[in-house]
């Protein structure tokens, strides 16, 4: 049987790292995409590998320049011909207070978190539609449904503007390609782990299961949007807050 080809993107850490061990432990070979930390993406690749018998491709570069993109995309073409799976992950956040958040920071941080969804979609999406079959699952968050924090205005805008994508690709790649978004809460990262006690602990008396998720809890449930078996959901935003 032919392995079907997933690409993550901000695959180096947190959710998009335990995406790509589970799609390898299920025979995906893979395309594993950051910015940072090329040394940690090898050390990935070559676990993977080792541990799954799977190809891994790594792509090291800004996905939110398009000649990157188009550089990904012809790598991909060279070596897998096909895409099956994008999983729009990469994202940054730096929380201050809106009166010290310079407007660099802010174009940066929609950049970051949109212009690549809507590139890697783009180009990605249009070799899915091409083969008439494929998934995408954007990375969304609560921050763009009812989560609201001042100290991450931009990323709330930005992870708002990722459901529209989504709505909007879905529509774009119908009926061939199923566009969809999970929009996760807190999740249990190294990144969130770094918070302050105080907040940590205030979230998590706000949440009904009293817990950030797992990383592991968000994957599979991505995993389930991207397989044979999630065969009629397209267009959708779901939350996975554990109640909030």
């Amino acid at each position: 049987m032919e392995r079907e080809n997933v690409v993550i993107t901000g695959a180096r850490r947190g959710l998009g790292k335990t995406l790509a061990y589970l799609f390898a432990s299920k025979g995906y070979n893979l395309v594993i995409n950051d910015k940072e930390d090329l040394d940690k993406l090898n050390e990935i690749k070559r676990d993977i590998e080792t541990k799954y018998k799977v190809t891994v491709l790594i792509y090291f570069g800004d996905i939110s320049k398009e000649d990157k993109v188009l550089e990904l995309l012809s790598l991909i073409k060279d070596k897998y011909k096909k895409i099956d799976v994008l999983i729009n992950n990469a994202a940054i956040v730096e929380d201050m207070e809106i009166k010290e958040r310079s407007t660099k920071l802010f174009n940066e941080t929609i950049e970051n978190n949109i212009t690549s969804v809507y590139l890697m979609s783009k180009y990605l999406g249009e070799l899915m539609y091409k083969n008439k079959k494929g998934r995408i699952i954007n990375i969304s968050s609560t921050n763009g449904i009812n989560l609201f924090f001042p100290t991450s205005i931009d990323y709330d805008a930005s992870k708002a503007a990722v459901i529209s994508l989504t709505h909007n690709f879905a529509l774009q790649y119908a009926p061939y390609v199923l566009v969809n978004s999970v929009a996760p809460g807190w999740i249990k990262t190294e990144m969130n782990e770094q918070l302050p006690q105080e907040l940590i602990d205030e979230e998590t008396e706000k949440i009904y299961l009293k817990r950030f998720a797992e990383p592991e809890e968000i994957a599979k449930f991505i995993f389930f949007l991207s397989s044979d078996e999630c065969s009629y959901l397209n267009g959708e935003i779901i939350k996975l807050d554990g109640g909030y």
